[in-house]
């Protein structure tokens, strides 16, 4: 991955020395990380890059020790039509969509405030890592905005319950409480951020890339199957699964004791 093509002034993409791990940190403290036009177009080029290549970690951050506070309120077309303003809006849609359906494990390392569209955001990862300091919630609720296009993934990772309390109230709540409810999957201790970052993400990225891509597919298709359906689907995935190199490797390094190599294929 060319990084250097991919990063702007408000999007920096690294990845290690492996290319296994893509880091995206939204660079705009001053504005608390909120989204605009470019970080998305940042985010869909990056995702798509990172399919591309051999990644298969994803990992969102925000700049100065905040995820990320929503869109950019002082770009919204005050006065525009029907058509700007869904133009103006849809930008987070079109991550969350893209989000879904890439190959990549993504993982949303949250520091400070996580609010309105990035609670949405960070909701839509398939891992949560939260500082101790987190505070999550939907804000905009307060000048009159409801959080639609979050409500989808925030009410997936939510008991429907909670999510409305969320929504429609704009209260905020504690890494602890975000985790209680669903929206978080890890709270690192104190002073402990980084280190339980990495050893969520090296638990990732050790794995089959085979797996990881297919696993991740299956579990998007049977999330809005019946039962009967979602079963019948699910033993068509792990048969294929089965006749991979990449799980013929694995096996075989179960039974010798070793560490496997993953092909990819």
């Amino acid at each position: 991955m060319d990084t250097d093509a991919l990063s702007t002034d408000d999007l920096r993409i690294e990845t290690g020395d492996d290319a296994l791990v893509v880091r995206a940190t939204i660079d705009r403290p001053d504005q608390r990380n909120a989204l605009n036009e470019s970080v998305v177009a940042g985010l869909l080029d990056a995702l798509d890059a990172a399919d591309d290549a051999d990644a298969r970690v994803f990992v969102i951050r925000g700049a100065g020790g905040t995820f990320c506070s929503g869109g950019d309120l002082s770009s919204m077309p005050i006065g525009g039509d029907a058509q700007e303003y869904r133009e103006n809006f849809s930008g987070l849609a079109r991550v969350l969509k893209r989000m879904k359906t890439a190959s990549v494990v993504t993982v949303a390392a949250v520091e400070g405030y996580c609010l309105a569209g990035g609670c949405g955001l960070a909701a839509a990862c398939e891992f949560v890592v939260a500082d101790a300091d987190a505070e999550f919630g939907t804000p905009e609720v307060s000048v009159g905005l409801f959080p639609a296009q979050a409500m989808a993934p925030i009410t997936r990772a939510v008991g429907e319950k909670q999510a409305l309390r969320l929504m429609f109230t704009g209260e905020r709540i504690d890494a602890e409480e975000a985790k209680d409810v669903g929206l978080v999957t890890t709270v690192a201790d104190e002073g402990a951020f980084d280190e339980t970052l990495d050893d969520t993400v090296a638990s990732v990225a050790q794995n089959s890339p085979v797996m990881l891509s297919m696993g991740k597919e299956a579990y998007y298709a049977q999330r809005d199957m019946g039962y009967g359906e979602a079963l019948d689907y699910l033993k068509e995935v792990i048969a294929l699964l089965a006749m991979s190199e990449d799980t013929e490797e694995g096996i075989d390094a179960f039974l010798t004791d070793r560490e496997p190599e993953w092909r990819g294929r």
